[in-house]
Formats: structure tokens, sequence, C-alpha cells
């Protein structure tokens, strides 16, 4: 017995050694497992489809482009408020497409998440219409979050819903519905090419679920984003930022540096994943720069992991920002010099006049960046209706439509891309369902002297907003909590009326009531509700204190 005392009691020191600190072990482990079950191949290429050698001068037809930024907060972009605020950052490119095009001075994100946010733009529709509700979320990301919480034991505490967890490798392959049309298959089906870049998010495309695919989804040719690195953690050009928080370690220790071309393997980009997807996007304008073409670029920029060039971090020295700040930096340099080489290249070949470009965000800047001004001047965050989860950059320019330096100050939605580029390409728009978008230029050029729209919703499970005429309510249950805040004096949401202004607040809430009543159930439940204070940046459970104001986003 006393041969075996020793050995057990080391067995228990090391057992208890390993479970306090399963974290990181888990996310130590977890990019050398992904090494193994699925390695990246060395090399790989794209094969863009290319068009006729000669343009047919019959078909007055515009180009289209959808760049999508993501994570992109309204102070991201200096035409909005001045350049990360004291005017360290600029966008000039970006900017560029307002000034030769229209400013949405009010443009809405479709959902304060990615994911419905595109299901969004791709349809038309509120996701909400169709179920696209809920993000899948891996499940050892579930687990390694209760950890976490568990061991850091924070006031507000996030919450898993255990009994559902093993369901979750089937939550995390759930998709879009493939009965809802996207905007890639209308213009497919008059004519278009179609091109997709980047981040999908709306269904697992790898293995054998590739029902999901933007291949399936109307697009001839995708390269997809298949992993979540911009270059190699450890690559000499890069530099990187990291939190001491389970979203950020999830997504580092998830992640690997790859890409798929129509369903590939996956294969190593050729270098700093925003320059590749822009060096791909160029070569799709001049394969196809003689028919009408729709390229929907999804930049992974800027999105966490944070990582940028060396030579773009180095840009921004002098400007005494802190490293995270500079890194951040570094990325939207990035992300602007990637719009600037569009722009040039379209001029190359000169389809300048008669080319559409959307350039928005998925989202609002999020808060476990740690970087506050982000979306300076609103509040909130990426995950919350509060004007910084969902008022986000929106411009757009059509030398060709649109006069240049137009400024558009009326609600608009992520809804209405599907509707303004389908009338812009003469498609035809389903006529068998609910599309809550309108085609934008006839307001944007005084043709229809109305609003687009009187009355705007978003919702995801226990959180519920809607907009009408300048009012806002949002309305969670988890807290039992009502903000009303009447935009037009008040835009940064800094007065509560709801206890006041009771007539509005019922015609609100029955506004609400309604809409709910025409949505669809949700595909698939919410496991996660994770809290997310709404005035703060950072770790929720560490920067709590008794009367800041949050709100319980569920996944």
């Amino acid at each position: 017995m006393k041969r075996l005392l020793v050995p057990m009691t080391l067995f228990v020191i090391l057992s208890s050694v390993m479970w306090s600190n399963r974290v990181n072990i888990v996310v130590w482990a977890l990019p050398k497992i992904l090494n193994i079950t699925n390695p990246i191949l060395s090399v790989g290429s794209s094969d863009w489809q290319e068009g006729p050698k000669e343009r047919d001068k019959n078909d007055s037809r515009p180009n289209i482009i959808i760049i999508l930024a993501d994570d992109l907060g309204f102070n991201d972009v200096s035409l909005y408020n001045g350049g990360a605020s004291d005017g360290s950052l600029m966008t000039p490119n970006i900017d560029s497409i307002a000034k030769d095009g229209v400013l949405f001075e009010n443009g809405y994100a479709a959902n304060a998440m990615c994911a419905q946010s595109r299901a969004s733009i791709m349809t038309g529709r509120y996701s909400t219409r169709f179920g696209f509700e809920f993000t899948p979320i891996f499940p050892i990301a579930l687990t390694v979050f209760q950890w976490m919480d568990d061991i850091q034991d924070p006031e507000l505490k996030l919450e898993i819903s255990k009994e559902l967890v093993p369901m979750g490798k089937d939550l995390f392959d759930a998709g879009m519905p493939t009965e809802e049309i996207t905007i890639a298959e209308i213009l497919k089906d008059a004519g278009y090419y179609t091109a997709h870049i980047g981040k999908w998010h709306l269904g697992d495309s790898r293995g054998q679920l590739d029902i999901y695919h933007p291949n399936d989804q109307g697009f001839d040719d995708s390269l997809i984003l298949a992993n979540g690195l911009y270059l190699p953690e450890n690559h000499p050009d890069v530099v990187n930022a990291k939190f001491n928080h389970g979203v950020d370690k999830m997504v580092w220790a998830s992640s690997q540096f790859s890409a798929s071309f129509n369903k590939s393997l996956e294969f190593t980009p050729e270098s700093y994943l925003t320059d590749y997807y822009t060096d791909e996007a160029i070569k799709v304008i001049e394969k196809n720069k003689n028919r009408p073409f729709f390229l929907y670029l999804g930049h992974w920029a800027v999105h966490n992991p944070l990582q940028a060039l060396k030579s773009d971090f180095d840009l921004f020295a002098d400007h005494h920002m802190n490293h995270n700040m500079q890194v951040y930096s570094g990325m939207i340099e990035a992300l602007d010099r990637s719009v600037g080489r569009i722009i040039d290249s379209l001029e190359e070949y000169n389809l300048t006049d008669n080319t559409l470009i959307i350039l928005t965000s998925d989202n609002g800047g999020a808060g476990y960046i740690e970087l506050p001004d982000i979306n300076k001047p609103y509040r909130g965050w990426k995950l919350t209706h509060f004007e910084g989860g969902i008022h986000i950059p929106f411009m757009a320019k059509w030398p060709n439509k649109i006069n240049p330096g137009t400024k558009f100050n009326l609600p608009i939605h992520h809804t209405d891309i599907f509707s303004t580029i389908a009338a812009a390409a003469n498609a035809t728009i389903p006529n068998d369902r609910k599309i809550d978008g309108v085609d934008l230029i006839p307001f944007i050029t005084g043709v229809n002297a109305s609003i687009p729209h009187e009355t705007l919703f978003w919702k995801q499970g226990h959180n519920q907003t809607v907009l009408h005429n300048g009012w806002k309510l949002i309305r969670t249950t988890t807290p039992d909590q009502k903000w009303l805040f009447n935009l037009n004096e008040d835009p940064t949401e800094r007065i509560n009326l709801a206890s006041s202004e009771l007539e509005k607040l019922s015609l609100l809430e029955g506004l609400l009531n309604e809409h709910e009543s025409e949505q669809a159930p949700s595909l698939w439940p919410s496991v996660l509700n994770a809290p997310i204070l709404i005035d703060k940046a950072g770790n929720t459970g560490e920067n709590y204190k008794k009367g800041d104001e949050y709100i319980y986003w569920p996944n």
C-alpha cells in the first residue's frame, strides 16, 4: 500500500493541476490536433472563369461589387467620425466611395452578429423569417467558455444550456435553408457571372455538407475563408495582438491559415489574407471585364484574431497608440488599401462609370477587442442592438446613376442591398415570399420622395428591437429591461424614456409583437447566453460594476 501512496499522491496532484489549467491545456492542444485532423495543403490555386474577349455593346447592365467588412466600427471610417476620433487613422479609399457616390448616414446592419446579417444581405429578408436566428458554435468552445467562467467566477456569469451541448456538432453544421433565394442566384439567372471571395458564414462548407456552399447558392466560383488566421501566428511579417478571454483564446486556438476554391481541399494562401483576397478580386475583374459580373468580397478584416502586416503596423509607430490599437490600425490600413486597389482596377479597364460598388460592415465593432472608441459616438458593441452594434458604415458608388457627394440621412438596411442590386441588374425578384428590402436608387436620386422604411426590426431570442419614425425600443427578458430612445433628439441613446413615454412605448411594443407573429420558429435553439456590457469594452466578467447596464446575448 505504501508503494502506491506516492504515485497515487502524484496522480492526484497532477490531475488537480491539469484540471485547474484545463483551459490553457485545451487552447495549447487544439491547434496541434487541428494540424493532424485538418492538414493544409502547401499549394493551391484559383481558376476563375473568364468572360468573352469583347463586350457586347448592347449590354449596358452594370457590374456589381459588394465589399463587406467584418466587425468594422462606425468610428473606423474617417469620413464618419474623423479617423479613430483623433484623426490618427484615415481611410481615404473607403471614404472615396462615398465622396464619389452616396454616404448613408443612417445605415443599419440586419443584426448585431455576423451570420444573420449576411443571410439578410444575400436574401433581402429578415433572417428570422426563415428561422436563421442563432449562430452555431462548435462544441469545444461551449465547454471552454464554461470552464473559463467557472475559474473566473464573475458576478455576471455566462449561461450555457448544458443539456443542449451534446447537440453542438449538429448545431455547428446547420446553415441557411437552401430554399432561400440569394442575390447571386437571381443574378446568375439574369446572365451575370457571379464570384464570391472570403467569409461566407451561412453554413459549414466542409466535408459532406456542401449544400450550404456558395457554389450551391448561386456563385459560379468561390474562394472561401476556410479558417481564421491572416498569416501564421509566427510568420516574420505579422504582428499579433491577443486578449485574455474566451472569445479571443478560442479564435486563436481553432484557427488555421487556409483557403478553399470551389470545394477544393484547404490550401495555404499566397499572402496576408486581406491582400490575398484583393489580389484574387482583381483577377476576377480582369478576367470578366467584358461581361456583367457580380463580385461579393467578404473580407475577414477586421475580425479577431488581430493580426497586421508589420509594414502596416509600423506606419502608426509615431501615433502614440497602444499595441492593440496599432495592430488594429494596421488591419484597417490593409482594408483601405484593398478598396483602393479594386477602384484602380476598375479604372484600368474603363469599368468605373458603370460599376455599382456597395461597401458596408456586417455589424458594429466588437467590445471584446478592448478598444473603447471604435463605435464612437455610439453606445454598445457587436452582439447588442444599441447603435454601436447595428449603426454601421454604409456607402455606395455608381457614377452612371449616383451624383458624387450625395448624403442620405434616412434609415436604410442590409436587406436593401438585395433589392437595389436586383433592380440595377434588371433581375427578377421572387414573388412567392416577403422581401423586406427596397431599391434605394430612386430614393437617393430623388425620384421617390418618400422614406425607404418607416419601421425596422431586429431580433435574436429574448433581444428584440424596433426603430419607428426615429423612436427606438430595445426589449429584453434577460435581464428584464426596456430602453426607449428618441433618436431624433438623442442619437447616442443616453436618455431612457421607457418609464415616461408610456404611449410611445405601447405603440412600439405593439409593432414588435406584430412583427414577431410573422417570423418563423428558430431552426435550432440557442445554447449560450453571454453577458455584454453596454458602455465598457473588454471582459464583461472582470469589468462589471454594480449599476452598469448590460444585456445577455443568445448565440
